[in-house]
């Protein structure tokens, strides 16, 4: 399936993400690139050319760079490939879910694996990881 086709509407197939990098920074905040689809309205991320929803077309929405953290949990133990580490030995990290203003819950890997609280404001983060631009979410820090 190439970046232009999608899933019929209701078939449960994914559609294909049609950005390499999946954040953007912009005036000096790193923003998630995300979707809405025009036809229904479902919040998609990472950006895909079709609904995963309903097949209809998605416009590109860039998220506000903060967010609210809406649970989290450690990575204790390294994870099975195509996982790629950040070095030669295993470091436990945390993983969770920003919640953007009511829009769309993101998953992704957080700066601290301690400290945190759920409700607590969180923002973006751009990351080198592998050679990729990535994303991740830190504390907010002001």
């Amino acid at each position: 399936m190439g970046p232009d086709e999608g899933a019929e509407a209701g078939s449960g197939q994914l559609t294909v993400a049609v950005e390499d990098a999946p954040v953007e920074v912009v005036d000096g905040a790193a923003r998630l690139v995300a979707g809405r689809c025009v036809a229904c309205g479902t919040a998609i991320f990472p950006l895909r050319a079709r609904c995963t929803s309903c097949g209809g077309d998605v416009e590109r929405v860039l998220l506000p760079s903060r967010g609210t953290l809406w649970t989290w949990t450690t990575q204790g133990f390294e994870p099975k490939p195509p996982y790629v580490a950040d070095g030669d030995e295993f470091e436990e990290y945390g993983v969770g879910y920003v919640e953007f203003d009511g829009f769309l819950r993101v998953e992704g890997r957080l700066t601290r694996a301690d400290a945190l609280a759920i409700g607590m404001p969180m923002e973006v983060v751009a990351v080198e990881r592998a050679g990729r631009t990535t994303y991740a979410f830190a504390p907010e820090t002001g």
